[in-house]
């Protein structure tokens, strides 16, 4: 039972690099994230500060250049091992946007246009996780088929909306899911200040959500 936990990194290409904390992406199915949670739960901090360290090191020494994601498994026993750096923005960048207030996609993009760190407001000891955020995502896939991408018309499209949640994807009644594109329709990520208060604003999010498909052909 591994713990999948990734952090989040920005570099300046000159051996500069700031971490924005961590997140944990454990539950996953067929290998593929479902839900992220940030800052990682129940991490101790003396393992939380080695996977800070270890990542800025490995990305200073590359002159990374902007977004980029260092991930590691965690055994039950605390350690770490190195899976692979992901050089891109990822989906579940909502999550480390929430707790840390730091919007990822304007900041690579400013420095990709030649901005320093202090011009784009990134100063690792000001770089800070407040609360807790979650997201979960909402798939067009089947579960009849093991879960595979389906396709098809949204008869019935209603999103969920509220105080502490944040909605990214495009979705409408009416719109036609092609086969041509990853099945992610939307993207939910509640926040707040404790565990609890997450879980309810999710909960409620994902109940009142609506979604109905007329499959292609029928």
């Amino acid at each position: 039972s591994p713990r999948h936990i990734e952090v989040q990194i920005i570099g300046d290409g000159k051996g500069g690099a700031v971490h924005l904390c961590e997140r944990d992406c454990s539950v996953q199915r067929r290998y593929q994230k479902v839900v992220e949670i940030a800052p990682a739960w129940s991490l101790d901090p003396a393992l939380r500060t080695k996977l800070h360290e270890d990542s800025l090191r490995l990305m200073r020494s590359a002159k990374y250049l902007n977004a980029g994601t260092v991930e590691f498994l965690v055994d039950g026993e605390g350690r770490h091992y190195f899976i692979e750096v992901n050089p891109r923005i990822q989906v579940e960048h909502t999550v480390t946007e929430e707790v840390t207030g730091i919007d990822l996609v304007q900041a690579q993009m400013r420095i990709a246009s030649g901005a320093s760190f202090e011009e784009v407001g990134l100063v690792q000891d000001q770089i800070q996780a407040r609360g807790i955020a979650v997201q979960c995502r909402v798939t067009t896939e089947n579960p009849e088929r093991n879960f595979a991408p389906d396709t098809g018309t949204l008869s019935v499209y209603r999103h969920s909306a509220g105080y502490g949640m944040r909605q990214d994807g495009i979705g409408y009644s009416g719109m036609t899911v092609t086969p041509y594109y990853d099945s992610l329709l939307v993207k939910y990520t509640a926040r707040g200040s404790n565990w609890g208060e997450v879980i309810r604003r999710m909960t409620r999010a994902l109940q009142e959500a609506r979604s109905e498909e007329r499959r292609v052909g029928k």
